[in-house]
């Protein structure tokens, strides 16, 4: 009988985790917050009046967050400014979609701050890997990504974009930022495509000061739904069943970055 017991107790603990993950599909999207601006303080993002990123610095990522499907009132403030609705820096209604995921970064400069928000892709071919480009430095020109002294992955990136995904072989590139002449703006040497794992690439900062952030979008073998478990947040769902198996789960949060207060339905 105890055996029978333990079997029906991990059949039941399975069915309400994966169930969970079925649930939190149907109702909810991943979205992912990019501070991108080069000279904007640190800042507060509030969804749909509540206080939920604090303290974010340029070049964080907040990880992926579950929200609600639906249209949300996101408000950007500078850290430490009083709330008042509609009173921030900047501010859009993000409509998300079930079961999708979005990265949205405030990009350019802090007099001209703008929402740039794409669609993430969480699948890749087996074997494959597949990777973007986002062009978030305000003051760069149009931009060719490509094999150093090769041909170009990416071709005329504009500030401010992000382009679609392109579809390649795991392995280890080395690639370049480049005017479209050919000048080298910015060497990207070694850089490791694993198999099943989508990227974004972002050229951040200034032209004079261009960096680049790379974050990963999805990871096939990362967790149990594929989320990655990189950046500085981590997914985090909203449905109940999952308090049933919280004392397996490490929550945490690095660089000043904290998620202040779940989604709610």
């Amino acid at each position: 009988m105890k055996k029978i017991f333990a079997l029906l107790s991990l059949a039941l603990l399975l069915a309400m985790t994966f169930g969970a993950g079925v649930l939190a599909d149907s109702h909810t999207a991943k979205v992912r917050v990019v501070h991108a601006s080069p000279d904007a303080p640190a800042v507060d993002v509030y969804v749909n009046g509540e206080l939920t990123l604090e303290n974010v610095p340029f070049k964080a990522d907040s990880g992926y967050l579950e929200v609600p499907a639906g249209t949300h009132d996101v408000e950007v403030f500078a850290t430490g400014t009083e709330y008042a609705e509609g009173t921030g820096v900047l501010r859009a209604d993000l409509a998300v979609e079930a079961g999708k995921a979005y990265t949205v970064a405030a990009a350019n400069t802090v007099d001209a701050l703008e929402f740039v928000v794409a669609e993430d892709s969480m699948e890749v071919a087996e074997g494959k890997a597949k990777i973007r480009v986002g062009h978030l430095s305000p003051d760069a020109p149009a931009v060719d990504v490509g094999l150093i002294g090769g041909d170009a992955v990416f071709s005329g990136a504009e500030f401010p974009g992000i382009t679609d995904y392109v579809e390649l072989d795991a392995g280890t590139y080395d690639l370049e930022i480049r005017l479209p002449d050919g000048t080298q703006v910015l060497p990207l040497e070694g850089t490791e495509l694993a198999a099943g794992t989508v990227y974004s690439v972002f050229a951040v900062n200034t032209a004079d000061a261009l960096e680049v952030l790379a974050l990963v979008d999805y990871e096939a073998a990362a967790s149990p739904d594929g989320m990655p478990t990189t950046g500085l947040g981590t997914p985090e769902s909203s449905q109940t069943p999952w308090i049933l198996i919280a004392g397996t789960v490490m929550l945490f949060a690095a660089g000043g970055l904290v998620w202040r207060r779940r989604f709610q339905n």
